[in-house]
């Protein structure tokens, strides 16, 4: 029974409203890991898809889940249910202004000659 306690079955809600899965993961999982499913499983006709694991954030509980914590450190006790689902939140943060400029500077980026 133990070995049961360890995995978890969770599903991922996008934002409008159809999910991914459920899968079951290890409680050792990565949160990196659980993003690099997200994008592997992502449906092909969503517009505005995660295009890196970057772009991608798991809310669980209400909270952001950090790439680098395992789902074991994030489960909660009041919310997680042994042997039930979890369903995680997933949004995908749109390119920042800073890569939007530097995409944007490099297409206007043009080569000005001036002799006097």
């Amino acid at each position: 029974m133990g070995g049961v306690q360890n995995q978890l079955e969770i599903k991922f809600r996008l934002t409008d409203g159809s999910d991914i899965g459920p899968k079951t993961f290890p409680a050792a999982t990565s949160i990196a890991t659980l993003k690099e499913s997200v994008l592997a499983q992502w449906p092909k006709e969503k517009e505005n898809g995660p295009r890196t694991v970057k772009d991608v954030k798991l809310i669980s509980a209400g909270k952001i889940l950090e790439n680098n914590r395992t789902l074991g450190e994030c489960q909660s006790p009041l919310y997680d249910i042994p042997g039930g689902l979890t369903t995680m939140h997933v949004v995908v943060q749109p390119p920042s202004e800073k890569e939007k400029k530097a995409t944007n500077q490099a297409q206007k980026n043009k080569c000005v000659c001036v002799i006097l």
